[in-house]
């Protein structure tokens, strides 16, 4: 061991057959409960194969803490200088200052520790490929509370949606936000834009709407939102918009993650329960419930019907949010 900038001897960790050294190990990174940074590290190895997953190949951003909860958040999109050589990108470009960035592009656990060592915390991958990032492959479905929307509220909706995607003939695969929320991610043929697949989201979200209308809303304008609702947020679906990837620890006080669920565990799912404490023993038991995700894919194309039906009976789309 070498001593860390900061005084706490730092550590070598072998992942996979790569050494990733880990700075300042017991730095506190959740006042909460304790938790340091070496804890983190160690949390993201014990559920490897499902952190994996479910960064595979996508373009990353990465919510770096690098003094811990109590200082400033960073969001990175660029790999630093000095980064390993072993370590994988891909370059994005984002039109709005017709800029590019070589975000990073997980291929094995070893580069998820890498960036937990540069002090990231939460994982935020796009919902699409390095092979075509302008080709979804996933459909994000994002149940969105209102600050006034209790969880009660959130597991109810998320019955209608499972409901709806039996009905279409889609497999949901759920896990919670590691916040209020609730998210169910689909799997789809990476053969439409950005623009289709939100698209397509709305049409899903307003024909939840139509089956929830006292609580759910697809109302754009957040002002304009029923405090008590709970928004099925159709533009996690847009270009560069991105969430908490499943096995996520979120920045949060009690260190909480963004935990797949089977959908007979919703009704009793509890977003406190699912914590870097708790994780490493649920995934040791139960596996990546997310496994078969990319074995059940989806076509859109019914969606896109309803989106048209939809236009043809006078809903207007909302603008896209604004792109970087």
């Amino acid at each position: 061991m070498a001593a860390g900038k900061g005084g706490s001897p730092a550590v070598e960790i072998e992942v996979d057959g790569r050494v990733v050294r880990v700075s300042n190990p017991d730095r506190v990174y959740f006042p909460a409960t304790g938790a340091t940074k070496l804890d983190l590290v160690e949390y993201y190895l014990s559920v490897g194969d499902g952190i994996v997953r479910a960064l595979y190949e996508r373009p990353c951003m990465l919510h770096r803490f690098p003094e811990g909860l109590a200082g400033e958040k960073v969001h990175q999109k660029r790999i630093p200088r000095g980064a390993p050589s072993w370590l994988e990108t891909v370059r994005l470009h984002f039109p709005r200052y017709d800029r590019y960035a070589d975000e990073l592009c997980v291929t094995e656990l070893a580069a998820v520790a890498w960036a937990v060592q540069m002090s990231t915390v939460e994982f935020h991958p796009w919902n699409s490929r390095r092979g075509d990032t302008e080709k979804p492959d996933e459909w994000r479905i994002d149940l969105d509370p209102m600050p006034e929307c209790d969880f009660g509220r959130v597991r109810r909706v998320a019955a209608v949606v499972h409901e709806v995607l039996d009905e279409i003939g889609a497999t949901g695969w759920p896990k919670t936000s590691g916040g209020r929320g609730l998210h169910v991610y689909v799997r789809i043929a990476p053969e439409h834009n950005f623009g289709d697949v939100r698209l397509a989201a709305l049409a899903f979200a307003r024909e939840v709407e139509r089956r929830a209308p006292d609580e759910v809303t697809t109302t754009w304008w957040r002002k304009d939102r029923d405090p008590a609702a709970l928004f099925v947020d159709y533009n996690q679906n847009a270009r560069d918009h991105t969430m908490a990837a499943a096995y996520s620890v979120r920045g949060v006080p009690d260190a909480r993650v963004s935990a797949p669920l089977r959908w007979d565990e919703v009704d009793d799912a509890r977003p406190e329960d699912f914590t870097i404490g708790t994780m490493p023993a649920r995934f040791a038991e139960l596996g990546d419930l997310h496994k078969g995700i990319d074995d059940a894919t989806f076509d859109i194309a019914p969606l896109l019907e309803w989106a048209e039906r939809d236009a043809r009976e006078g809903a207007a789309v909302p603008p896209e949010p604004e792109r970087p």
